[in-house]
């Protein structure tokens, strides 16, 4: 007894002190008052979101997408810098807000009753509803109103697009032979471009979704609209109600600012393949007005100067006036940040052969990056995938690859299968991976391409 009243008291004294350290950490830690005041104090808002192609995401080393912009916009009204933070899934996002582990939600967030207990809906309000995707096409031969679908094939991934045209389904009394595609290889925005090419007839996406893809894919008819109006916005916590009031004051005053409208026509109406022209004389063995400048730069880099051309084709069409949906600019298409890192003088973008010679530059240090691939040809095809995605991107696939027992070192049929992959949250939300989300598509089709029209080059010009 003696023994056992000693253990008893020391166990109620530790139940004490335990008891005031968590009061303490409460009243000190991360769930404490962080509202407008204190973001302005620290200079810093951070803002959580979700990789996809309509929030945020990578393209050549430089951050993008519609959300980002308008939180970048947010913030500089607000006199801080912007940090971003990604979460996995909506319900992460939700939580990592609560958890005080960021400011503001930057994501389309439903608002609904549930929502509104834990957070203030705030900021960029918007009306989201879903859409059935089909191709256009002669009058008559298109669907115009949702009882058309019965009878008709629709492919659909799990989630609210699924749901939606489930119920609809219901409410016609049954007919819709819907298609569920489950397989982890094929995303959402892989069945719309499925319905431009031919492959399949219709799916079902959010409008803003079917909105950017119709950039890419003009073909495309998304205005038919299968689904509820469902309010969507920014979040942030019940205390921070300055922070909501100032992304309420900031969206109704901006919602029509040059800003505001140029980052809308940025992903949902700026034309993202760009029309290819062939341009070729053999009669004069000529490829492009720029000739001399490839052959000049080429030699700098130990390329084939007809290879530097089919980029630039891929690139501009040889028009040194493009500026790309992305802001890339001139003959070679970079990056405006890119192109002052290598030494392109401001305003000189559009000349020509500062162009090339900065290209040629930029491609000699990516080669550096893969040392390790011995194979010079092969090196070749990892240098024009990471021109055109950016090297992090690229480095993600070779890791993936690896992982699933591809040959990280060899491009067809192995990392640009993981290129593809990227779009695919099962795969950019792997942990090896380090910069998120990417449409791969247009860089598998980039390199393929680009080397195929280089061996048509050296078929047809002989130096």
């Amino acid at each position: 007894m003696k023994k056992i009243l000693p253990i008893v008291l020391l166990m109620f004294i530790t139940a004490i002190i335990g008891n005031g350290c968590v009061g303490r950490r409460r009243a000190h830690g991360s769930l404490s008052t962080h509202d407008l005041t204190q973001i302005k104090d620290s200079g810093k808002l951070v803002a959580l979101t979700l990789y996809s192609s309509t929030t945020y995401f990578l393209y050549r080393g430089e951050p993008m997408g519609f959300q980002y912009e308008l939180a970048e916009q947010f913030a500089r009204s607000l006199g801080v810098e912007l940090e971003m933070k990604i979460a996995a899934n909506a319900q992460e996002l939700q939580q990592m807000l609560l958890q005080g582990k960021g400011d503001l939600i930057v994501y389309n967030m439903p608002m609904t009753m549930e929502g509104k207990e834990h957070l203030l809906y705030c900021g960029n309000d918007i009306i989201n509803h879903q859409v059935l995707v089909q191709r256009s096409g002669k009058r008559g031969s298109q669907l115009t109103d949702v009882t058309q679908l019965i009878g008709k094939e629709v492919h659909v991934k799990p989630g609210r697009s699924l749901n939606r045209l489930m119920n609809l389904n219901k409410e016609l009394g049954g007919g819709i032979l819907i298609h569920e595609v489950n397989g982890d290889s094929i995303s959402e925005e892989d069945l719309i471009a499925q319905v431009a090419h031919g492959e399949i007839a219709y799916t079902v996406c959010d409008n803003e979704v079917a909105q950017l893809n119709k950039t890419y894919f003009p073909q495309l008819n998304i205005r038919l609209k299968v689904g509820m109006d469902q309010r969507s916005s920014w979040a942030v916590r019940k205390d921070q109600p300055l922070l909501a009031e100032a992304a309420n004051q900031w969206h109704s005053q901006n919602a029509s600012s040059p800003a505001y409208k140029a980052s809308m026509k940025r992903y949902f109406e700026h034309a993202k393949a760009q029309p290819h022209y062939y341009i070729l004389s053999v009669k004069d063995g000529k490829i492009s007005h720029y000739d001399d400048l490839f052959k000049k730069y080429a030699d700098s880099i130990g390329w084939d100067w007809k290879l530097i051309a089919s980029l630039a084709y891929n690139e501009s069409n040889f028009d040194t006036s493009v500026v790309s949906w992305a802001g890339a600019k001139g003959l070679m298409q970079l990056m405006p940040r890119t192109a002052r890192a290598l030494g392109v003088p401001e305003g000189k973008e559009h000349n020509a052969e500062e162009s090339v010679k900065a290209a040629t530059r930029y491609l000699k240090q990516m080669e550096r990056n893969f040392k390790n691939i011995t194979d010079e040809d092969e090196r070749i095809n990892f240098v024009l995938a990471s021109y055109n995605a950016g090297i992090g991107h690229i480095y993600d696939a070779m890791a993936l690859a690896e992982k699933y027992g591809h040959d990280k070192y060899r491009w067809i049929d192995n990392v640009e299968k993981y290129v593809l992959l990227k779009s695919k949250p099962e795969y950019y939300n792997d942990s090896i991976c380090r910069n998120g989300y990417f449409r791969g598509t247009e860089t598998y089709e980039f390199v393929r391409e680009i080397r195929a029209r280089h061996k048509i080059y050296v078929e047809k010009i002989k130096d």
